[in-house]
């Protein structure tokens, strides 16, 4: 019997249209095993939880590098809730600096990997919540 694919919805929010590390991360990422669905750049709140619903997430990835990670997880939070994915893991990546970190995590985030994290540990971590 084979064992259930670990299933992330990987979103770049907002105007951030830098997803070059993006793409590396979805590539680790299949790489380890995991269903990746990568939705592309300039997503909304709305669009990221009605997608991370439709798929069936595990889980819900962010790749911030503009700087609107907080205001954009503000709005994200309620939707996913609101969906009944309160209960996933949500995780973030990208441009974050650490005096946003706490914020992050009482907003549901609890995986917070800066641009200098290592894939490994972004998969390894992933792998260690959801299994």
């Amino acid at each position: 019997m084979s064992e259930k694919r670990i299933r992330v919805v990987l979103a770049k929010p907002g105007l951030d249209g830098h997803d070059q590390g993006a793409k590396v991360v979805v590539r680790a990422m299949r790489d380890a095993g995991f269903e990746v669905i990568y939705t592309g750049l300039r997503q909304t709140p709305e669009q990221v939880a009605r997608i991370a619903l439709e798929e069936d997430a595990d889980v819900i990835a962010l790749s911030s590098m503009v700087g609107a990670h907080l205001s954009f997880c503000r709005r994200l939070k309620p939707l996913l809730e609101e969906a009944g994915l309160a209960d996933k893991l949500w995780v973030i990546g990208g441009n974050l600096p650490a005096q946003d970190h706490a914020e992050l995590r009482a907003l549901g985030f609890e995986g917070i990997f800066p641009t200098s994290s290592r894939l490994d540990a972004i998969c390894d971590y992933i792998k260690a919540k959801v299994q």
